[in-house]
């Protein structure tokens, strides 16, 4: 099992730092081709929209099917959406409705994969190293975050667009080729109608009174997140310094998630909720920061503190679903998980604007971080949260070693 771990860990590495040429190809294609703000902004929106269509749907057929298939099967639609990007741009063209439609595609594709992603861990890992395994992947996705925007940046200049997007293809050629060689196999019963699987779910969610609470307090904490991370991009370019600052502050966020997978790695509380939402109450931390002292040092040692805190609790909400929720249902409870931040992070983008013109930006900011806080700290109030258990390792499987 755990070959086959790091062999998804490789794959799934890849695909990330893949992912973060992209993110630079097209926001430099599209500008260099004649297109705007709006242009970007058009193509970004069709890919929140595909991404929030697809993946209830996509929960469902991560229980339907072997998730490294459903897996397989993202991997070679998303490849052909980047490759087809790469041809559009080195040809010349720049077709806006085919662009905007290729990222809806590539999106709603990403949708179909996250389920089942989540699905697929708890197969390749034995209980007692649940933490430690998501703790891995939360580093190297974070790593990868700060990593593969910079390689994209130095590529990109070199050779343009295409090449970004061609780099992207290329990672979802090695993320496919490393779930076809998974060994892993998951018990699978008969399928219901759609709607049927959709709603059984949901009943998985709402019969867990830690995970639904865990699914409100999250819309309502991405709401208020949502406005922050509008406002601080605002503040870093206006107040701190420009485009520099705002870089250096990227990198102390991705250096805080990194230090804060390897404290899940090592820290393993009998009670992985309670750990989990105290240390996400680091993160108005970082957001009060901007507001007082105001100063880019300050920010930065927010920035660390506060991304160490919501890493490590990602690592505890991933792995208590794991622990508690039947493998069989994994990708819906998964996709109900991602819907309720989907949704609820582009509301709080919108809603920044006229909040900060109607009070100003720092009493919008503080009233945020407070809301934070009260997400986190209302969770505590509740005994599931409080009580849940880290799951007990099995018999068969005593002094494994940890996955690297």
């Amino acid at each position: 099992m755990l070959s086959d771990f790091r062999l998804l860990a490789a794959g799934q590495t890849l695909s990330w730092v893949g992912n973060g040429f992209q993110t630079v190809a097209l926001a430099v294609a599209v500008v260099t081709s004649g297109g705007g703000a709006g242009d970007l902004g058009l193509v970004m929106a069709c890919s929140i929209i595909a991404m929030l269509a697809g993946t209830l749907f996509g929960g469902v057929w991560a229980d339907r099917l072997q998730p490294q298939h459903v897996m397989i099967g993202s991997d070679v639609v998303r490849l052909l959406a980047a490759a087809s990007m790469a041809a559009m741009f080195a040809a010349g063209g720049y077709h806006l409705p085919l662009l905007a439609g290729l990222a809806a595609v590539s999106s709603a594709a990403g949708s179909f994969f996250n389920p089942a992603f989540t699905a697929l861990r708890p197969l390749l890992i034995p209980i007692d190293r649940r933490q430690q395994a998501n703790a891995t992947l939360s580093m190297l996705q974070t790593g990868s975050s700060v990593l593969g925007p910079a390689l994209g940046g130095l590529i990109v200049g070199a050779w343009g667009a295409p090449a970004g997007f061609a780099v992207n293809a290329a990672s979802f050629l090695a993320s496919t080729i490393a779930c076809a060689l998974l060994h892993v196999r998951a018990e699978r019963g008969p399928r219901n109608p759609m709607l049927k699987e959709l709603a059984a779910g949901w009943r998985e969610v709402t019969s867990r009174r830690w995970l639904l609470a865990g699914l409100l307090g999250a819309t309502g904490y991405h709401i208020a997140n949502g406005v922050i991370l509008v406002l601080v991009q605002v503040i870093a370019v206006t107040k701190l310094g420009g485009a520099p600052s705002a870089g250096f502050i990227a990198s102390a966020e991705g250096l805080g998630g990194m230090l804060g997978a390897i404290v899940a790695m090592r820290v393993r509380p009998k009670f992985p909720l309670r750990a989990g939402w105290l240390t996400l109450l680091l993160m108005p931390l970082w957001a009060l920061a901007y507001v007082w002292p105001a100063e880019l040092t300050a920010v930065l040692i927010g920035a660390v503190i506060g991304y160490a805190g919501l890493i490590f609790f990602d690592v505890a909400w991933e792995t208590a679903i794991q622990d508690g929720v039947p493998q069989t249902s994994l990708g819906r409870v998964a996709s109900w998980d991602t819907l309720a931040s989907f949704i609820a992070m582009p509301i709080g983008n919108a809603l920044a604007g006229p909040l900060s013109s109607a009070f100003g930006v720092n009493p919008v900011l503080v009233v945020c971080a407070l809301v934070l806080a009260a997400a986190a700290l209302s969770q505590l109030l509740i005994p599931a949260v409080r009580t849940l258990t880290r799951a007990a390792a099995a018999p068969s499987q005593p002094n494994l070693p940890v996955p690297a």
